[in-house]
């Protein structure tokens, strides 16, 4: 009776606590559409407002569902602050600003420091070459001359690009170059 007792009450804590993790508050960081599904051209339900309070519902990919006053649907992942919101000052948002732009927000478990974040170590070894897919993407190709066409149509001008000099090796007299260059 009293093993029965013990699993239920664990159970029901396991419950509790999945969840509160389920539904994450957040504190949007920029002012961003509210999609119907997480792709950037989904319909549009409603728009979130820099400052507005989120619940973080799910993730997929590099987006996040979300309620909000304005609505429940999909916002980029980058849109939204994990974590009550209570007052901003300017040190904070440059924070938040240099956090998102060295990958260094949330958790500190980065497994990859391009592309969409969000994707875990498991998807990543997971990956397979595909060759249907890339034969797909390759599909989307288009010439040089519809490329102009549409510069064109736009109003683009092009620019030359001066090529970067060769790098040479550092002589004796100079220091080592460290970190980034």
């Amino acid at each position: 009776m009293i093993g029965r007792l013990r699993i239920g009450v664990m159970l029901t804590l396991l419950i509790a606590a999945l969840a509160c993790a389920a539904n994450e508050s957040g504190v949007a960081l920029k002012a961003d559409s509210i999609k119907s599904e997480p792709f950037k051209d989904a319909d549009d339900v409603g728009d979130l407002k820099k400052g507005d309070s989120v619940q973080i519902v799910s993730k997929k990919g590099g987006w996040l569902r979300i309620k909000a006053p304005a609505g429940t649907g999909w916002v980029r992942m980058l849109s939204v602050k994990r974590g009550a919101g209570g007052g901003s000052s300017a040190a904070g948002e440059l924070g938040g600003v240099a956090a998102m732009s060295t990958g260094r927000a949330g958790t500190g478990q980065i497994t990859s420091a391009t592309g969409v974040r969000g994707l875990s170590e498991e998807d990543l070894k997971a990956a397979k070459f595909d060759a249907a897919e890339l034969a797909r993407a390759e599909g989307n190709a288009v010439s040089a001359a519809v490329a102009s066409a549409f510069a064109s149509a736009g109003k683009l001008a092009s620019q030359n690009v001066a090529v970067l000099p060769e790098p040479h090796p550092a002589t004796t007299n100079e220091a080592p170059r460290t970190g980034r260059q």
